[in-house]
């Protein structure tokens, strides 16, 4: 009874669709004769009931107030039918049907009775239909129980209502499924695009792979070689210093490898978790590592900016704290994830990869969480150096 979602009209006990009980696609030109015509129906049901005789004195507020209350209860009546909701849409259906049988009884009857004809329209329009004919006619037949018309006539008028109200409803079914066809047309190209798409970050990935991945494995081995050929070589400060280099550039082509690596995953969609990702990193670089709150999902851009901050902080690590305790912490808040990186390094530490790199990495770092949203703070903390992102979810 209280499911919103969008439903076929094609059964005898089904409810209407979302959209054909919706105002959606409705012309704007026919929009506007709707209201048109509920307004003057409006204005001369309190024509009617004036015109009756019947409210006097104080009594002449009584007309406008129950229109009032009625166009209250027609709105709720339609929220309710959306919602589908049965027994709160009967519930205001006999509503307004009382206030028409009180308008009978009190000696205005025309008034009423359009009431009890609206009343069963719009029963054969908004519920289902197992509901809405038997209701649509029972509502009506009030009309013949208190103006005492003959059998005849109110079969006419009760089958002429009942047709008005479910040639409306398969009106609005056939602009309901206009929309529906719309959707899953839209549905269709959408997962086109997206298989399109995937296609092609496949291909990138491959050719990524085949050239990229492969240079920099085969760069590392010779690298590896190079250095043990010159170990082997007699010491002295001309060795020493190219062994420092070979050694930086094999450091700087396994980080290029792993970094190769994560942008074929993200590529290709295969990506870890974020938690399995910084454990993975945390056992390479023995860092501790910590993870608070619910987890949620993070989108692609901000998984990456998170894992790129912290790869970049690990490597600030190794090059300016080498041997340094690191702690990195990933906390999930309702409205944000937030990544820390903490060492407790001696100020001024020099590692093998201290005179590499250009010193953009914390600036690009924050730039990359910037543009996501999000912000980025570094600095010295205690006695030791603090890296903390903060990414919206």
């Amino acid at each position: 009874m209280g499911s919103q979602t969008t439903q076929s009209s094609g059964g005898f006990t089904a409810w209407p669709s979302t959209e054909e009980l919706s105002r959606l696609g409705v012309p704007r030109v026919r929009m506007a004769i709707d209201i048109a015509l509920w307004l003057g129906m409006g204005l001369w049901i309190l024509w009617e009931a004036y015109d009756s005789g019947v409210f006097q004195g104080v009594a002449l507020v009584v007309p406008p107030l129950v229109l009032v209350a009625v166009t209250g209860a027609a709105e709720l009546y339609d929220r309710q039918t959306v919602r589908h909701r049965l027994l709160p849409s009967l519930a205001v259906l006999g509503t307004v049907t009382l206030v028409a049988v009180a308008s009978h009884l009190v000696g205005a009857p025309d008034p009423g009775a359009v009431l009890l004809i609206i009343c069963g329209v719009q029963a054969t329009v908004r519920l289902p239909l197992a509901v809405g004919l038997p209701a649509g006619a029972a509502i009506v037949s009030m009309h013949a129980v208190l103006s005492e018309v003959s059998a005849r006539e109110q079969a006419v008028v009760t089958c002429g209502v009942l047709a008005i109200g479910y040639m409306l409803r398969l009106d609005a079914q056939a602009r309901g499924s206009g929309f529906r066809l719309l959707a899953q047309e839209r549905a269709a190209r959408t997962a086109e695009a997206e298989s399109a798409a995937l296609a092609e970050r496949a291909r990138i990935a491959r050719e990524i792979h085949d050239v990229l991945a492969h240079s920099l494995s085969a760069q590392m081995v010779h690298l590896e070689a190079a250095r043990l050929l010159i170990e082997r070589e007699p010491q002295g400060a001309f060795r020493d210093g190219v062994l420092e280099r070979v050694v930086a550039a094999r450091g700087m082509a396994r980080e290029g490898l792993a970094e190769t690596r994560q942008a074929l995953s993200a590529l290709r969609g295969d990506m870890v978790p974020v938690e399995d990702y910084l454990r993975e990193l945390g056992a390479v670089e023995r860092a501790e590592i910590q993870v608070s709150g619910e987890r949620q999902k993070l989108t692609a851009d901000a998984s990456q900016a998170v894992r790129r901050v912290a790869q970049e902080a690990l490597t600030n690590v190794r090059k300016h704290a080498p041997g340094a305790a690191v702690r990195i912490l990933l906390a999930y808040g309702p409205r944000a994830v937030t990544l820390e990186v903490r060492d407790w390094g001696r100020p001024g530490a020099r590692g093998e990869l201290a005179a590499t790199g250009a010193g953009y990495g914390l600036l690009g770092m924050r730039e990359r969480a910037e543009l996501l949203g999000g912000t980025l703070e570094a600095g010295r903390e205690g006695k030791g150096f603090v890296v903390k992102l903060r990414m919206p979810v």
